[in-house]
């Protein structure tokens, strides 16, 4: 299935625009989308590069000792030895199609939430969702002897960003489930029977070739419906994740260069704060601030369910846009 619709304006997606739309991902703030899709890309091109010149020199090793380090394993001991990888491997791709579908389907649904909830909450979502999945996994192995008795076929390690992406359509489900796509040869469906499609096909392969990845998108939609509902409530469960990355671009960001200016006489420096404070007031009486709370975002939240944005007044649009810039 595939959807040929954009996600927010209903308009027809060429692959042009899309190409576009990552060519200019690093030209724009707040574009963690696109950012995230060309990562994954990058990823899957550089890893495929290294495991043909190491076929091709015989030195097949190096590549699996690089995968053992961002792959995620299903056994306690090694995860623990190798904790990070629960959040590595869902930026690792091998298979084209893999890679190719993933990458498809966070665009499409990703730009629901980067519209309606910003950029940070998008972060936030995935990053849950890969987590859950990577630990829904781990205790499924280690819970139930099914995965143990048959640890060749079912205890391969983990990748792929399925959890992610499946946290994110499970959060634009839960955001707005009656949110209409428009599906090539099956027309329009509601975003609500897409995510339940996806979970009961995942949950219903679970003993299957690829039992490792349907667990991971059965945890992955399970957080994303957590995140909305305790959204909801006035908590992000995903708020570690924001403070994790402005301690890092505190501690990585290049400190300004230090400006040195003269200083104005009296009279020009007296003029100057004049006009300033001239402008400063004209530009607070020409602009609307718009102060919202969380139970006016949740009323705003169930408008858009029920009856979709394009129902919201202008200044609900506003309340909704400030509230997303949080």
């Amino acid at each position: 299935m595939f959807i040929r619709y954009h996600a927010k304006l209903g308009e027809k997606i060429t692959m042009r625009e899309i190409a576009d739309d990552l060519r200019n991902a690093f030209r724009k703030s707040n574009n963690a989308l696109a950012k995230f899709i060309i990562f994954n890309l990058a990823v899957f091109i550089i890893l495929n590069i290294v495991n043909v010149i190491t076929q091709l020199s015989g030195t097949e090793p190096v590549f699996k000792t690089i995968m053992s380090f961002i792959q995620m394993p299903p056994q306690l001991p090694s995860l623990l030895i190798k904790p990070w990888t629960i959040l590595t491997y869902g930026f690792v791709h091998l298979d084209f199609f893999h890679v190719l579908f993933n990458m498809l389907f966070l665009y499409w649904f990703g730009q629901l939430i980067m519209s309606y909830l910003g950029n940070q909450k998008f972060i936030n979502i995935y990053i849950l969702g890969v987590l859950a999945g990577g630990l829904f996994y781990t205790i499924f192995y280690n819970t139930f002897s099914f995965y143990n008795q048959n640890a060749e076929a079912f205890g391969a390690p983990l990748i792929g960003a399925s959890a992610g992406v499946m946290a994110i359509v499970w959060a634009g489900a839960t955001l707005m489930p009656n949110y209409t796509f428009h599906l090539l040869f099956l027309g329009p469906v509601k975003l609500k029977y897409i995510a339940l499609f996806y979970f009961i096909l995942s949950l219903i392969r679970i003993t299957g070739f690829n039992a490792g990845g349907e667990l991971a998108h059965v945890g992955g939609a399970i957080m994303g419906f957590i995140y909305i509902k305790q959204l909801r409530k006035g908590r992000d469960i995903g708020l570690f994740i924001e403070k994790i990355m402005s301690l890092g671009e505190r501690i990585f960001k290049p400190k300004p260069f230090i400006k040195v200016t003269h200083s104005m006489s009296d009279s020009t420096s007296k003029a100057t704060r004049s006009r300033s404070k001239e402008t400063e007031y004209s530009s607070v009486s020409t602009n609307t601030t718009y102060f919202v709370n969380q139970d006016e975002i949740d009323a705003i939240l169930d408008k858009i369910s029920e009856r979709g944005y394009e129902a919201l007044t202008k200044e609900e649009k506003q309340k909704l846009f400030n509230a997303s810039k949080k």
